[in-house]
């Protein structure tokens, strides 16, 4: 259809200087009309300029009022016709529910109508002036209408709706000719032996156009920002720990990190509880693997079996009694609430399972782990239900303070961050604790990017760590830093149902340690 429609563009700009596509081709959708001038303007023969404009055209309410009359109009004429007055109760059947709900108002409004002392409609006047109708009609001939307000009016009582319309004003182009001429699109070797090819015309290479998309898959923001951290931690010697386990105990989640029973972070505001079953079992030894072929790591020689009912009274007494150099908080250890099945809060949960694996041979080592974790939080711009926590522990003898505070240096830096600023803070789990802010230029202030802090001995002796072993731990959210790369400024658009496909497909990889 695009190349009947070129030849009739050329033909009609024969005899015309200027061209409205919307006069010469009204019934021809905009599209085509486009395609059909994109190809002539490309060998310049025409040049055309798009003209939009809005166009008003009636509801299928509006029609019918066109044609019969407006819902007051209607309620004038079977009111005039009651010479003796007319009960309201009667007006739908007379003139339909819609026309007596909406025209007796708009007729008392107009002055059309009055209700006598008995509750009567009776006619004020003999003749009216059917203003809406005349004003459709005049709308369903010329697309428009002169006052503003009326066509204000009437879309509010949705008889009038807008739409886009597309034009284009055509002119000739500087190789105007009356028929379209081939272009080669190839050279092809018939053409070079014969030379025929000094006798075309050939289509010009256009190196501006961006070629046909190719459909592939693409890393969600989150991924790539992930990505990027897990470098870092390699690149830092850091080991990955596993995460598959969304379902945690509270022994695990809590109670092995020091977190008191009656501590408010365990409430059901603030936790999601596993309904079904309510509660597991003791900690234990991971079953053995039930793949077949797969064979269970066998212990190293130099380690020692872990003693799993040590551990589980160990912290109960640390908690009730005191141990370890701690007076405890003294009250009731309840076991069944240890035992209460949670969607975990943190991935803390992992760094205790993993550390106390690590008493079995202590030695310096570095962990990280990038997953999703769950708090029964208040959905906002800034907050979600579910979220990924980005957390390394380092357990080495002789750590101090001041070593916590050059590393978080070293590794903010390698994400990009330097001018960091520390705050003492509190933790269940962590003395001394420091809450992590750094400078951001974007919004000119202090921001808040991590928590870290060293482990308490409530938590690290009852796993039979050295006395002397310390181990940093830090934190940080995976949305934050991603939302400040991208620009998200709404977490709803980053993760969830309300993610645009597009912004996950078209963002480019990141750099945390560059603009």
């Amino acid at each position: 259809m695009a190349n009947d429609l070129t030849s009739q563009v050329l033909d009609l700009l024969s005899s015309h200087e200027t061209l409205l596509s919307a006069d010469a081709f009204p019934s021809t959708p905009s599209t085509v009309v486009k395609a059909a001038l994109d190809r002539l303007g490309s060998r310049d023969m025409v040049v055309y300029e798009t003209i939009d404009r809005e166009e008003a055209i009636l509801t299928a309410e509006g029609a019918i009022i066109a044609q019969e009359g407006s819902h007051e109009a209607k309620v004038f004429e079977a009111v005039q016709k009651a010479v003796a007055g007319l009960k309201i109760g009667d007006l739908p059947g007379l003139v339909g529910k819609e026309s007596a709900k909406v025209g007796q108002g708009k007729a008392f409004k107009e002055g059309w109508v009055r209700k006598d002392k008995e509750g009567l409609l009776h006619a004020n006047t003999r003749s009216i002036k059917d203003t809406t109708r005349e004003q459709l009609r005049t709308i369903q001939e010329t697309k428009a209408y002169p006052d503003a307000k009326a066509i204000a009016e009437l879309r509010k009582r949705k008889l009038v709706g807008l739409q886009k319309v597309i034009s284009f004003k055509i002119t000739k182009g500087p190789k105007y000719a009356r028929q379209m001429i081939k272009e080669e699109t190839d050279l092809t070797a018939d053409m070079l032996a014969s030379g025929s090819w000094k006798d075309l015309t050939f289509k010009p290479y256009n190196f501006n156009s961006l070629g046909a998309v190719t459909p592939c898959g693409a890393l969600h923001p989150l991924n790539k920002v992930r990505h990027e951290f897990r470098q870092i931690f390699f690149e830092m010697g850091f080991e990955e720990m596993p995460t598959n386990r969304f379902v945690e105990t509270g022994f695990w989640n809590f109670d092995a990190l020091f977190v008191p029973q009656q501590h408010p972070a365990r409430d059901l505001q603030d936790t999601f509880y596993i309904a079904d079953p309510l509660y597991a079992d003791k900690p234990r030894a991971d079953p053995s693997p039930t793949t077949p072929g797969a064979k269970r790591k066998s212990r190293a020689k130099t380690e020692n079996a872990l003693d799993y009912d040590k551990y589980w009274n160990d912290i109960r007494d640390v908690h009730e009694k005191g141990k370890y150099g701690s007076i405890g908080y003294r009250y009731p250890w309840k076991e069944e609430e240890s035992l209460r099945l949670v969607l975990r809060t943190h991935t803390t949960s992992i760094s205790t399972n993993v550390l106390h694996k690590l008493a079995a041979n202590p030695r310096p080592a570095r962990y990280f782990s990038i997953d999703r974790v769950f708090r029964n939080e208040t959905v906002d711009a800034t907050h979600l239900a579910e979220f990924h926590q980005v957390e390394g522990v380092i357990a080495d003898f002789g750590l101090t303070l001041g070593g916590l505070i050059g590393f978080m240096e070293t590794f903010f830096g390698k994400m990009g961050v330097g001018n960091l600023r520390f705050k003492p803070a509190y933790n269940p789990y962590t003395e001394p604790s420091m809450e992590i802010f750094g400078w951001h230029e974007g919004l000119g202030k202090w921001v808040e990017i991590g928590n870290s802090g060293m482990f308490r001995p409530e938590m690290l002796e009852p796993m039979g760590l050295p006395k002397n072993m310390r181990v940093y731990g830090w934190g940080l959210s995976l949305e934050r830093p991603t939302m400040i790369k991208y620009g998200v400024k709404n977490i709803r658009e980053l993760l969830g149902h309300k993610v645009d496909l597009n912004f996950v497909e078209n963002n480019p990889a990141v750099r945390l340690d560059k603009d």
